[in-house]
């Protein structure tokens, strides 16, 4: 399998056969799909789409409400899908205290504003950690979708993956969707 090596801003990009594209900055590993050669657009949009990851988790560590807003299509929630879904163990846990809970909800009052909005008012220290991030994209549209730790006080609150739609605007990359597992923690001593 022969491989074509490219370095661009310190960015280290391997062309494999079938067109996958693999990029490898730091501690992530983003891929992204490409049947055309590497082209300086493209590593642009792809270095684009990092600092949009990288803004995510800097808004939620210092609060900053209008750089997490920035990041959105819309600053409408109703514009924005904002989703979660739980895992089973998690649900089960859940259901011992409301026996009502679903896996899936649509809740109008979970939404990204509400989100940036708790973490804001909140005294605690809150942060989301990502790994494995990995990023598909054509130079319009783009997903992004990566393993999160969401951590308050630096105590694990879940964890789980979540995936991003993106579309680059005249004022460039939006986020338009967001949707994640939640997996609750195992209580001490639980297996």
């Amino acid at each position: 399998m022969t491989s074509a090596q490219h370095f661009v801003s310190g960015l280290r990009f391997v062309k494999r056969r079938g067109g996958e594209l693999l990029i490898l900055v730091g501690f992530f590993v983003l891929t992204a799909c490409s049947s055309s050669p590497i082209n300086a657009g493209h590593s642009d949009d792809l270095a684009a789409l990092l600092r949009i990851v990288e803004s995510f988790q800097s808004s939620i560590i210092n609060k900053d409400k209008i750089a997490f807003m920035n990041l959105f299509f819309s600053d409408n929630p109703e514009a924005i899908t904002w989703q979660a879904v739980v895992d089973d163990p998690s649900l089960e846990a859940i259901k011992l205290t409301r026996p009502q809970a679903i896996k899936a909800r649509h809740r109008p009052d979970n939404n990204f504003v509400a989100f940036i909005d708790g973490i804001v008012a909140s005294p605690d220290k809150e942060q989301e950690t990502f790994s494995g991030v990995q990023i598909d994209t054509d130079g319009e549209v783009a997903s992004v979708s990566f393993d999160y730790v969401y951590l308050s006080n630096d105590k694990i609150s879940n964890s789980g993956r979540e995936k991003w739609l993106l579309v680059r605007t005249e004022d460039g990359w939006k986020i338009i969707s967001v949707v994640y597992t939640i997996r609750l923690p195992k209580p001490l001593g639980g297996g």
